[in-house]
């Protein structure tokens, strides 16, 4: 489909803002897909899209806490191969829905989202306890995380980190570095099978990538700098009034 220039400009500059929030507080995505969705993209086109250009902006980010020795991948791996599994068993799935039943399911997904920022508890760099294995976070957590991120995906890098803390214990930068990686090994196996598909619109994501990674860049320096931020009002308001216009003006 043809995008005016004006719209492409402001998915491109969502995905800037996008990058850089996500990689601070996560939830990204519930910027980028709803905007998609908004310039007029069928679901499983904007849910391809969408994919891509996160995985590529999530690498930006991810790639720099690695090399600042935040990310310990060997601790990770069972988890990251579960939340693949969880991601294609999703992917696999919503493309088999039906589109008109997609597009009126994407609104509650989204309202439902939002409502998880508004009552979900806050968490800072203060010590937790552990309170499973890293075994059994990767058989529960990590694969229903990898399946939501198949299926939909809005809202994992907001909900992991909290997992991560309170379920591992673990320090919020060290959280949020994991989640990169558990990100980009979610979306990346979705966006891969959504290529081979044909719904990926890859002069838009292209150009949403290199957006995404400028501000997933921007945004992992300031985590490291200066722990995380609160941007998630600022999420989930956009993200209401998005889901309204859905159901009210589809």
């Amino acid at each position: 489909m043809e995008l005016t220039t004006s719209v492409q400009i402001l998915l491109i500059g969502t995905a800037l803002f996008a990058g850089l929030i996500s990689s601070i507080a996560g939830a990204g995505g519930m910027l980028t897909l709803p905007a998609l969705l908004w310039a007029g993209l069928p679901p499983l086109n904007a849910l391809a899209t969408n994919k891509v250009q996160s995985s590529l902006g999530t690498l930006s980010s991810a790639w720099n806490f690695f090399r600042r020795g935040h990310l310990d991948i060997k601790s990770l791996r069972l988890s990251v191969v579960l939340a693949i599994v969880g991601s294609i068993a999703g992917t696999w799935l919503v493309q088999r829905l039906d589109s008109a039943l997609l597009t009126r399911l994407i609104p509650f997904l989204l309202l439902a989202i939002a409502l998880y920022f508004l009552i979900s508890p806050s968490i800072d760099d203060s010590r937790h306890r552990q309170r499973i294995s890293q075994r059994w976070f990767a058989c529960t957590a990590a694969l229903a995380m990898g399946f939501y991120g198949g299926f939909f995906g809005p809202g994992m890098g907001s909900i992991l980190p909290f997992l991560f803390v309170w379920l591992l214990g673990h320090n919020l930068v060290r959280a949020t570095a994991e989640t990169k990686l558990m990100i980009l090994a979610v979306n990346g196996t979705s966006a891969v099978i959504f290529a081979f598909s044909g719904f990926v619109l890859w002069p838009l994501a292209i150009a949403m990538s290199v957006a995404q990674a400028v501000g997933a860049r921007l945004g992992s320096n300031l985590v490291l700098k200066r722990g995380s931020a609160v941007v998630q009002p600022v999420i989930t308001g956009v993200t209401l009034l998005l889901a309204i216009k859905l159901l009210l003006f589809p």
